[in-house]
């Protein structure tokens, strides 16, 4: 098996130097993928990577977005920007909108599975750099050229729900999986399709009793838009599911804590000693064949994930002795 590549997913809540200087570190210790999420109100996904672009030399850099927000042809120009600003790094990850970003603007998170596949389609055709006529179900083309000129972008697609693993299967370049008591039922959907694509494993990791503390805030994020298979899989009965939604409603995050226990957090993600995650995750890689590992970067404090980044990557490829 070849060696397990290093990645970062950021969410852009610090601020936006912060963000670029926090991917210029991760590069420096040996990353190999940087994702930006498109989170709405946040920092613009694409001015964050543009500047990363500039500041950085050889790690991929990838947009982690949706067809609700942005219309996939102005996703395709962006991703083009990026590539030309990066000397062909870009990447993206397409998601199946998720309420946390669409409720703010009063979308509706209709129809998924049409907005991922056409996504795809249109995006495919624009890169081509010829002009694109097309028609779909949800978004149509008319004469539409990208001035960029023909693209080489993987796609890559971030899932939980069985028709869109299959999706991911089928058409995407690479898949992203978190919910680690789900991986083995996931990717038996996205194998079917028998293409391959690059497999990553997102996951935060929980080392430390702030960490475990910090994963426990952050669980309903992690049940959000779930299919029952995934809350079957982490052990979550439809009564604790809508528990837990309804205090996030009503609390945020500091709300479902209280509801939410170590065993609950450790079907999520890999807890422990950071020796038993060492081991834990270099087993998990194994047994899944993750081709890349991403670390999620959820909070600002520039020298707390400059330590978690250099932590991860000592975990993935020890030094030698």
């Amino acid at each position: 098996m070849t060696e397990t590549l290093l990645g970062l997913q950021i969410i852009p809540t610090m601020p936006i130097d912060e963000l670029v200087e926090t991917a210029k570190i991760a590069e420096d210790i040996g990353y190999d993928y940087c994702m930006v999420a498109d989170e709405g109100l946040m920092s613009d996904v694409y001015v964050a990577l543009g500047a990363i672009a500039r500041s950085t030399q050889s790690m991929r850099l990838g947009a982690v977005t949706n067809g609700y927000t942005r219309h996939p042809a102005v996703t395709a120009a962006a991703l083009a920007t990026v590539n030309e600003l990066s000397g062909g790094r870009a990447f993206v990850t397409l998601v199946a909108g998720g309420t946390m970003v669409l409720d703010p603007m009063g979308i509706e998170r209709r129809t998924p599975l049409v907005i991922m596949d056409e996504s795809i389609e249109i995006m495919r055709a624009l890169w081509t750099g010829r002009s694109v006529t097309w028609q779909g179900h949800r978004f149509c083309l008319e004469s539409a050229q990208l001035s960029a000129g023909p693209q080489d972008i993987p796609i890559w697609m971030a899932v939980k729900g069985e028709r869109l693993l299959r999706l991911a299967g089928e058409k995407a370049d690479g898949v992203v999986l978190m919910a680690r008591a789900d991986l083995a039922d996931a990717l038996e959907q996205v194998d079917l399709a028998g293409n391959n694509p690059t497999r990553a494993y997102l996951d935060r990791l929980a080392f430390t009793p702030q960490m475990v503390e910090e994963a426990k805030e952050l669980y309903a994020y992690a049940i959000m838009d779930s299919p029952q298979r995934m809350l079957e899989n982490l052990g979550i009965d439809h009564g604790a599911a809508e528990r837990m939604r309804e205090a996030f409603e009503s609390g945020g995050p500091t709300a479902v804590a209280p509801l939410v226990t170590e065993d609950m957090v450790a079907a999520v993600q890999i807890v422990g000693s950071p020796e038993y995650c060492q081991v834990a995750l270099a087993d998990l890689i194994k047994l899944h064949q993750f081709d890349v590992f991403l670390i999620n970067i959820i909070s600002p404090g520039l020298e707390a994930n400059r330590e978690l980044l250099s932590d991860v990557a000592q975990m993935i490829h020890p030094k030698a002795a």
